[in-house]
């Protein structure tokens, strides 16, 4: 069970990946390389009393991540790095900046997309359909909702009105003291019996829940070299990934993120 204590620092952890954002995004441009972002995000947090819940972060297999925050520039979906291309974003490149936070012992982690200084009109209606299925998503996580009420809205949002694709295999997650907790929450239906244990989950309050729509233009595949990051799309097309901290209590969905919704889309 959640204390007050517990959600005001849940509630600060949030706030602080919102300031970073906020800090950023005015700074993003062509020319800058991942290696001068990442640095910003890691100076920042510093700044701000907290530090990067992703940077050093192990999960089964994979090496430790080598990055203060996820850097996933056009085909790459999730976990870029740093490291990962020394080349600097050019204009229409998109990026999602991923942040994740550690204060007082709790997470806060929200991602959101960017455009550097102008975009192709896939793009932008690759960041409105994001923006547009996280917004609804996040009024069905209402007490004693099943999950699938979350997944059906995205996923009806993004295929059927928008013509993108939900990356399958990802998703969001619990949170709290740890960066990933159960449940998982998907942003699909479940395609087969077993495809996803949590759908018929059913939200109790207090819980703490980072929901990220991941979609594509082109395909709802991933491919991934083995136990390496980053994930990227399948065919190569364009992606954007958006993420909240959500609070769900007794009385709704409340959002500890809002914040980023302020933020402008094109950069640079």
């Amino acid at each position: 069970m959640l204390r007050e204590q517990d959600i005001a620092d849940a509630t600060r952890a949030a706030e602080l990946v919102v300031e970073t954002h906020q800090f950023l995004a005015p700074r993003l441009r062509a020319g800058m390389t991942l290696g001068e972002i990442d640095r910003l995000v890691g100076e920042t947090l510093a700044r701000l009393g907290s530090r990067s819940a992703f940077l050093g972060y192990r999960t089964g297999r994979y090496p430790a991540f080598p990055s203060h925050a996820c850097l996933s520039v056009n085909d790459v979906v999730v976990h870029g790095t740093a490291g990962m291309s020394l080349e600097p974003l050019k204009r229409g490149d998109v990026i999602s900046i991923d942040i994740g936070v550690v204060y007082h012992g709790w997470i806060g982690d929200a991602a959101w997309t960017y455009i550097i200084e102008q975009g192709s009109d896939e793009a932008i209606r690759l960041c409105e359909c994001g923006i547009e299925a996280l917004r609804r998503g996040v009024e069905q996580l209402q007490p004693g909702y099943p999950l699938t009420r979350w997944a059906r809205t995205v996923q009806q949002c993004v295929e059927s009105e928008y013509g993108f694709h939900c990356v399958t295999g990802l998703g969001g997650h619990g949170y709290g003291r740890s960066l990933h907790t159960e449940p998982h929450v998907a942003n699909a239906i479940p395609a087969y019996p077993g495809d996803w244990p949590d759908a018929q989950y059913r939200i109790k309050p207090p819980l703490l829940l980072a929901v990220e729509p991941i979609i594509a233009a082109g395909t709802s595949r991933m491919q991934q070299k083995p136990r390496q990051w980053p994930i990227r799309t399948a065919d190569g097309s364009l992606s954007v990934h958006y993420e909240h901290d959500v609070l769900v209590t007794e009385q709704g969905p409340r959002v500890l993120t809002a914040g980023l919704e302020e933020l402008p889309m094109i950069v640079g």
